[in-house]
C-alpha cells in the first residue's frame, strides 16, 4: 500500500492496484447501479405499496446522481463517505417502521390494497422514500464528477457504461440464485471496502465499516425465518389457524394451498363444471397455476393433461413441495416456468379449456414502466391468441377477486368482442366473478349452459371502461387517466428536483450557464425511448425477469457500440446521425410490435431487436456524437440524467395515449436536441460548437443556479 497526503490533511491509505482513475470509475459506476437495484427490488418488498410505483425510485436515483455530480464539482474530499451511515439509516426505517401507503381510488384497481392489514401511514411515505434514495445515490455518485473530468469523454462514458453493466449483471445472477438482502448488503459492503481502498482510507472510514456491520446484522435479524426470494417477490409461506398452507408476496396475502376435497376453496375453483356438468377436457392449459391447486381440481374431474403454466419458479417450487395432493408430479402434469403470453405465442397446441387461473402479479416487470407482470396476459390480442388456440368446442374461463363492477364489465366486453358471442358470468357478493366463452359457449346459441345459472352484467353507468390492448395494456384502469395522487407526487418530486439542483449549484458556484439543454432534452426522450423498447420486448417475448434483464443489458451494449462507432469513425456533421434516428422511429410507428408476432421464433427475435434497438443505437450515435466533443462532461452527465428523471415523469403519458404515441413524443424530443445542438445553443451547449476542445476554459464567474 502507498501513502498519500491530500489538501484535506487527511492520511489516506490507497491500494495501488485500485487508484488510478478508470478503475475508481468501474467500481462506482458498477457500485452505483448495484446498490440502484437493490433498493428498487429490496424497499417494494418491505414497504408495499413502493412496488406500484418503484419507477418512482429510479428517477430518485437519477436525481441523486445528478445531485451527487454537481456536489463533487467543488473539489473537496469528505474523510469518509457518508453513504453506509445513510444505508444504515434506511434499514433501520423500513424495517422498524413498517411503512405502507393507503390509496383510495374507484377507477384504479391495487390488487393487494385489500388484503394488506399493516399499519397505514399516509401517501407521504413515497416522497419520503423518494427522499431518501436519492440521497444515498448523490453521497455515492460524488466522485463522479471529477473522474468524468480527468479523462476523454467518450472513453469515461464508456468506462462508465462498462461499470454500468458488471453491476446490472451482478445483481441479475444474485436475483436468479434465489439469495436474499444479507448477501446483497454484504456484496454493498465489499464494494464499498473496494471503493475506500481506492479513494483512500482513512481512520473515519471505520464509521462507515461499522455503519455496514450495523446493516448487516440488521438484515440478517429481519430476513424472516424461512423467507424465499424469488426474480419477483418476497415469498412467505406460513400456516395459520385455519392449518391451510399459505403464501403470502411482499407481504401482501396471495394464494392458499388448497386441497381438492376442501370445501372451504372459493366457488369459481369448479364453476365450469358446474356450467357444463358431466363433461371432461382432455387437454388443459392452466396459465398462472402457481401452488398446484388449480391444477389439482382439473385432475380430479378428469383432465387427461394439464400444462401449468407459472411465471414464478420459487412458487412453483413451493407447489410441488407442499400441496397435498401433489399435482406437479402427476405424469399427466407438465410444469411450465415462463410467461402465460409468451408460452401461448410459442406453442401449437389446441386446448379444450383454457384457465386463467387468478393471474394478478401484485408487482411491476420493469422499474421504467407502468407493466404488470400480466399486463399482457388481459388485452384483446392475448384473448385472440387464447381463442386460436381452442379446440372446436372449446372454452376459456377466467376467474378473480374482481371488487369493481367495472372490472368486471370491462372484461366481459373484451370477451364479446373476442369470441363474438357473449360470455357466462357468474357473481359472488359483489367481489368474486368467473367469466367464461368459446366455442362451446358459442354454440349454446345465446341460450343457458346445461349446468348452473348465470347471472347478468352489472350495470355500471358511464364512462364505459376502456378495452385493454397491447398498446393500452392498462386492466385495472377504467379509463385513461392520470391518478391525482400519481400528479401530486410528480409535482413533488421535481419541485424537490429543481430545489436540490438549485442548491448543490450554489454550493459547488457552479453558474447556470454549464447547464446543457441538449444533453438534459436527450435524457428525457432517451428515457422514453428505453422504456418504449422494454414495453416491446416485454410483448415480444414475455414479461419475466431475464428478458427484461437482457433487454436493458441489451441496451447498454448498444450504448458500448456507439460510442466505439464515434471513437473510431469521427463523424463531423450530426445530421445524417439525426436522420437515422428519425427514420428509425418512424418505422417502428408505422410496424408497431404486434405487427411482428410472426413465426418463427428466431425471425420474430431478428425483427423485434431490429425494430426495438434501431432507435436506442441511433439515439446512442446522437448522444455519444455530442459527448465526445463536450468541454465538461461531468455537467454534460449530469444534465443528462436530471433528464432522464423529467423522463420518467413523463412515462406517465402513456396511461393516456399508450406506449406507441410516446414515440412521438420522443421524436419531439430528439427534434429539440437538435436544434439546441445546431441552430439555437445556449449556456452550455454554445461549446459544443468548438470541436477540437477537451479541456475546460477559464470563464468568468457567473450566477450559481
Amino acid at each position: 500500500m502507498t501513502l498519500s497526503l491530500p489538501a484535506t490533511r487527511v492520511r489516506r491509505w490507497q491500494l495501488p492496484l485500485l487508484a488510478s482513475n478508470e478503475v475508481r470509475l468501474f467500481l462506482t459506476s458498477g457500485t452505483l447501479l448495484f446498490v440502484e437495484l437493490l433498493l428498487i427490488r429490496w424497499i417494494p418488498a418491505n414497504v408495499t405499496y413502493i412496488g406500484f410505483f418503484s419507477n418512482f425510485l429510479l428517477m430518485a436515483s437519477f436525481l441523486g446522481i445528478g445531485v451527487g455530480i454537481l456536489l463533487g464539482r467543488s473539489g473537496r474530499r469528505l474523510p469518509f463517505s457518508p453513504f453506509a451511515l445513510l444505508l444504515f439509516a434506511v434499514v433501520v426505517l423500513v424495517y422498524q417502521a413498517k411503512l405502507n401507503v393507503q390509496i383510495q381510488s374507484q377507477d384504479e384497481l391495487f390488487f393487494g390494497l385489500a388484503e394488506n392489514r399493516s399499519a397505514d401511514v399516509n401517501f407521504l411515505v413515497l416522497p419520503l422514500v423518494v427522499v431518501l434514495v436519492a440521497a444515498l445515490m448523490a453521497t455515492l455518485a460524488l466522485p463522479l464528477g471529477p473522474l468524468f473530468r480527468s479523462m476523454p469523454p467518450l472513453k469515461a462514458y464508456a468506462i462508465d457504461i462498462g461499470g454500468s453493466m458488471a453491476g446490472i449483471a451482478g445483481f441479475t445472477a444474485l436475483s436468479a440464485g434465489g439469495t436474499n438482502p444479507v448477501l446483497w448488503f454484504a456484496v454493498v459492503a465489499v464494494l464499498l471496502a473496494l471503493l475506500a481502498l481506492a479513494n483512500g482510507v482513512t481512520i473515519w472510514s471505520a464509521v462507515s465499516g461499522a455503519a455496514m456491520i450495523g446493516i448487516l446484522f440488521g438484515s440478517i435479524v429481519n430476513a424472516g425465518f424461512g423467507d424465499l426470494w424469488s426474480p419477483y417477490y418476497r415469498i412467505t409461506h406460513y400456516i395459520p389457524a385455519d392449518g391451510l398452507n399459505r403464501i403470502n408476496v411482499n407481504g401482501i396475502p396471495h394464494q392458499a394451498i388448497w386441497p381438492v376435497a376442501d370445501t372451504r376453496k372459493e366457488e369459481f375453483y369448479e364453476q365450469v363444471f358446474r356450467w357444463f356438468p358431466g363433461r371432461t377436457f382432455e387437454n388443459v392449459l392452466v396459465v398462472g397455476a402457481g401452488s398446484g391447486s388449480d391444477t389439482a381440481i382439473q385432475l380430479a374431474h378428469g383432465a387427461g393433461h394439464v400444462d401449468a403454466v407459472e411465471i414464478d419458479p420459487q412458487i412453483q417450487r413451493l407447489g410441488k413441495e407442499l400441496h397435498p395432493d401433489h399435482p406437479y408430479t402427476d405424469p399427466r402434469v407438465t410444469p411450465i416456468n415462463n410467461d402465460g403470453r409468451a408460452f401461448l405465442r410459442n406453442t401449437d397446441k389446441q386446448y379444450d379449456l383454457v384457465v386463467f387461473a387468478l393471474p394478478d402479479s401484485l408487482t411491476l416487470v420493469s422499474t421504467t414502466a407502468n407493466i404488470r407482470l400480466e399486463s399482457f396476459l388481459f388485452t384483446e390480442q392475448a384473448f385472440a391468441s387464447v381463442r386460436d388456440h381452442l379446440s372446436p368446442n372449446g372454452v376459456f374461463i377466467l376467474y378473480n377477486y374482481y371488487r369493481e363492477p367495472w372490472l368486471v364489465a370491462k372484461l366481459s366486453g373484451m370477451l364479446q368482442e373476442t369470441f363474438g358471442t357473449p360470455p357466462l358470468v357468474r357473481i359472488w357478493n359483489n367481489v368474486k366473478a368467473a367469466m367464461a366463452d368459446g366455442p362451446a359457449v358459442a354454440a349454446l346459441n345465446g341460450g343457458p349452459p346445461p349446468g348452473d345459472a348465470v347471472d347478468p352484467l352489472p350495470q355500471v353507468g358511464a364512462p364505459d371502461p376502456r378495452p385493454a390492448t397491447d398498446d393500452w395494456p392498462f386492466l385495472y384502469l377504467r379509463q385513461p387517466f392520470i391518478a391525482p395522487y400519481y400528479l401530486v407526487t410528480l409535482a413533488f418530486l421535481l419541485l424537490g428536483a429543481v430545489l436540490a439542483v438549485a442548491g448543490a449549484a450554489r454550493l459547488t458556484q457552479t453558474p447556470l450557464r454549464r447547464f446543457s439543454p441538449h444533453f438534459f432534452v436527450m435524457g428525457v426522450a432517451f428515457l422514453l425511448l428505453e422504456t418504449r423498447s422494454l414495453v416491446s420486448f416485454s410483448l415480444l417475448f414475455g414479461t419475466t425477469w431475464i428478458v427484461n434483464a437482457l433487454a436493458f443489458f441489451a441496451i447498454l451494449a448498444s450504448v458500448l457500440l456507439a460510442i466505439f462507432v464515434n471513437a473510431r469513425f469521427p463523424i463531423r456533421r450530426p445530421t445524417v446521425l439525426y436522420a437515422g434516428l428519425f427514420v428509425s422511429l418512424a418505422i417502428a410507428f408505422l410496424l408497431p410490435p404486434e405487427s411482428l408476432l410472426i413465426e418463427p421464433a428466431w425471425l420474430r427475435y431478428a425483427l423485434a431487436a431490429a425494430l426495438a434497438f434501431a432507435p436506442v443505437f441511433f439515439a446512442n450515435l446522437v448522444f455519444s456524437y455530442s459527448f465526445r466533443d463536450t468541454k465538461t462532461a461531468d455537467m454534460a452527465f449530469a444534465s443528462n440524467l436530471l433528464g432522464a428523471m423529467v423522463g420518467g415523469a413523463l412515462e406517465y403519458l402513456a396511461l393516456l395515449t399508450g406506449y406507441r404515441a410516446l414515440l412521438i413524443v420522443v421524436a419531439v424530443l430528439y427534434a429539440l436536441a437538435y436544434v439546441f445542438a445546431t441552430r439555437w445553443r445556449r449556456l452550455a451547449d454554445v461549446e459544443l460548437a468548438r470541436e477540437d476542445s477537451r479541456l475546460e476554459a477559464p470563464a468568468t464567474p457567473e450566477p450559481a443556479l
